[in-house]
């Protein structure tokens, strides 16, 4: 295995554009060797970082002498306020690096678009410590008590949380998960759980979902500056491994890769998705209604090609920076379009995505949850009970849904899967309390990036052994 591995490395190490080789990284189960490709992945692209400054230090060289002279007091003048502007207060406010360097295969030396110049955060180079997910957790009126329930489920110190619940649920209801939120012991010890305090009004099948989740990552990249990948999950939506399981096997991965279930082969959804246009009342009411259609009918976009998938997703920390900052305007025309667009929720990432150059060769065609459909699919998938339980188990993914918030089949994933008490957090590395009596581990606790990762670990691996191999993983990418 090692042999083929450097076989692997030193080919791609020759190539001019280096292609992240994370296609076979999970095959070996030998951890020499993804320690290896993940060092090789992450050096390949400081290299070409690295050669681009060289670059563009050279063609400074081809100005007048006579204009840097002149210009010398003004270059010390922004070199000055350049250094004051990336100092640690201030980093957090720019979603791209201040240098405008680019590959000359890729920058007209002379380009006087902004848009050129500026490019998304790089993936962080040899992460020392587990990564960190950022979860949206929403619903609507009278699933307050599942989304306590689900946040329990999804707990880890490590992680950060943003709670929606709409303004549908009554004042009564938001309060009441206020309550919880910040009175919860252990949100409290980690500030690490947000409630959205101006709550959406949020239409099913409408942009306003899209809207929500927008806003939902805004207010993670506002409030904690430190995750990686973002999770949307509503209050039908539970766990099927530990957060240890998931940030265990999330550690070997590059963190710019996206798991967004996504097709171009919209099919019938041509006829009664993409051409009727659709308004949400959502967007300018205070009450909920259903949204209607006008009878004007529209073409095909030929912008940017469409895309279709699941709504639930895994989104790179560098993706959704391009998405709220949309430097180069493609996420807020694709926006627009899909604010007239029926079941928006199921496209606009996915067209984002696959038609921004950048992040099209992060996808990995998978939405990480198990959902039990009709064939043909209709509306709504089935709501899971125990008869589905081996089912989902087999299916290695670590999330599932639809589930009644109080079906006993949750009691069975709380105990044979997740190990979790009742009224409890799923215990994890970081709790080195006992669970003799029922007591709870997590009441006392140690070094939170210590994982003990379980047999839902080992599931995982088999699961994205599969997703990342050859056969699924380039092959599936937008198309």
């Amino acid at each position: 295995m090692m042999d083929l591995l450097n076989n692997i490395v030193t080919s791609k190490e020759q190539t001019s554009q280096p292609e992240p080789i994370i296609i076979t990284f999970l095959h070996s189960r030998n951890p020499e060797a993804m320690k290896k490709l993940r060092n090789y992945y992450t050096q390949s692209h400081h290299q070409q970082h690295s050669s681009s400054e060289l670059v563009t230090k050279h063609r400074k060289w081809v100005f007048p002498v006579a204009i840097i002279v002149s210009l010398f007091s003004l270059s010390s003048f922004l070199f000055i306020a350049a250094a004051t502007l990336t100092s640690p207060d201030t980093t957090r406010y720019f979603p791209f690096p201040l240098s405008s360097t680019k590959s000359s295969t890729t920058l007209p030396p002379s380009s006087l678009f902004v848009e050129s110049k500026l490019h998304p955060l790089p993936p962080p180079s040899s992460p020392s410590s587990p990564p960190r997910f950022a979860y949206l957790v929403s619903g609507s009126a009278g699933h307050g008590p599942a989304i306590k329930r689900t946040l329990a489920a999804l707990y880890h110190p490590r992680n950060r949380y943003v709670v929606h619940l709409d303004l549908e649920s009554s004042p009564e209801e938001r309060g009441d998960l206020t309550r919880h939120v910040e009175g919860h012991v252990m949100f409290r010890r980690f500030r690490n759980v947000r409630m959205v305090s101006k709550a959406n009004l949020v239409t099913y099948r409408g942009p306003t979902m899209v809207a929500n989740t927008l806003h939902a990552a805004a207010i993670a990249l506002t409030e904690f500056d430190d995750w990686d990948w973002f999770i949307n999950l509503s209050a039908s939506d539970y766990p099927l491994v530990t957060q240890d399981d998931l940030l265990h096997t999330f550690s070997n991965l590059p963190r710019d890769l996206n798991f967004i279930d996504h097709t171009s082969d919209i099919g019938w959804k041509d006829h009664q998705r993409a051409r009727p246009i659709i308004i949400d009342p959502g967007l300018y009411m205070t009450k909920k209604q259903d949204v209607f259609w006008i009878t004007q009918r529209r073409s095909r976009p030929t912008a940017f090609k469409l895309f279709t998938g699941s709504a639930w997703m895994v989104l790179s920390r560098s993706f959704i920076d391009y998405c709220i900052w949309g430097w180069d305007n493609l996420p807020r025309t694709v926006l627009m379009y899909y604010t007239n667009f029926i079941s928006s929720p199921e496209g606009y990432f996915h067209t984002v995505i696959c038609n921004a150059q950048e992040f099209r060769n992060t996808t990995v065609n998978s939405d990480l949850h198990f959902i039990s459909w009709d064939n043909p699919p209709k509306q709504h998938p089935h709501y899971l009970t125990l008869a589905d339980m081996q089912e989902m188990v087999d299916s290695n993914a670590p999330f599932a849904r639809k589930f009644h918030g109080d079906d006993p089949v949750l009691d069975k994933i709380d105990g044979e899967l997740l190990s979790r008490g009742p009224g409890m957090v799923v215990p994890g590395g970081w709790c080195i309390g006992s669970s003799k009596n029922g007591s709870d581990p997590c009441s006392i606790i140690g070094n939170t990036t210590d994982l003990r990762p379980g047999p839902g670990s080992k599931r995982l691996e088999t699961l994205f052994t599969s997703l990342l191999s050859e056969e699924n993983f380039r092959s599936k990418q937008c198309v």
